[in-house]
């Protein structure tokens, strides 16, 4: 082979590993598109939607849920809320959360959020259907999870069934956390009807006054790329 052969090989060697280091750097870049769907029903009532509202931003300011983001490469978040049929709003967009003040900064603008809805029913199809369409709007991520939180069963418009049907949730995990009080028969709908996807799974909170310990855990194990059992967490069960 003579100089120039050489040095073109060396080009395409180098381009290659380039390319390869790229693809592994961007891979590494977002482990994790998160997006939260919050209760706003009308079950709902104004006492328990700030225990709500403050409990998710104490969680994502919790030592635990925060030294995962930082340590994990961090995540890639939005936060909506839901209640009725056509009553679904972004509360945050999309955002990259690297940092402690990147987190604390999400939280801040949590705390700061308005209740969007009070009076509709409960739709959890066309919730799971606006979810997939804000991740559809999602960074580039290694994983991809909506964690829908609520107090009750679907009483209005289609059921979860059918959202999974039309809309792409491929690839797409479905946790959820089931507040207990208001409806006997929230936690069998969101295991039978709301889970979905690889590594779905099910927190519960002790009504309102447990949401922050509730989603402190739940968002700890959806950052972790490994399933932790109880002795792994540093935190009390409720």
């Amino acid at each position: 082979m003579d100089q120039h052969g050489k040095r073109g090989s060396l080009v395409i060697r180098t381009a290659a590993a380039f390319a390869l280091w790229s693809l592994g750097t961007m891979a590494q870049a977002c482990p994790l598109a998160l997006v939260l769907a919050q209760d706003v029903s009308s079950s709902v009532d104004a006492d328990e939607y700030v225990l709500q509202r403050n409990g998710l931003a104490a969680a994502l300011r919790s030592d635990d849920v925060k030294g995962a983001i930082v340590q994990g490469g961090g995540i890639a978040l939005a936060i909506y809320e839901w209640s009725g049929r056509r009553q679904s709003k972004v509360i945050l967009d999309w955002v990259m959360l690297r940092s402690e003040a990147d987190v604390d900064a999400a939280a801040a603008h949590v705390l700061q959020a308005t209740r969007s809805n009070h009076k509709f029913p409960t739709a959890l199809g066309y919730a799971l259907g606006y979810g997939a369409g804000v991740m559809a709007r999602a960074p580039a991520c290694d994983r991809k999870v909506i964690d829908l939180s609520g107090d009750g069963i679907t009483n209005d418009g289609f059921w979860p069934e059918l959202a999974y049907k039309h809309f792409p949730f491929e690839g797409i995990t479905v946790n959820a956390l089931a507040v207990l009080g208001a409806d006997p028969d929230v936690v069998d709908h969101f295991t039978y009807e709301v889970l979905h996807g690889p590594g779905a799974f099910i927190e519960t909170a002790q009504g309102y006054a447990g949401y922050e310990r509730a989603m402190t855990r739940k968002l700890y194990r959806e950052i972790e790329t490994r399933v932790v059992g109880d002795a792994a967490l540093a935190l009390d069960r409720d």
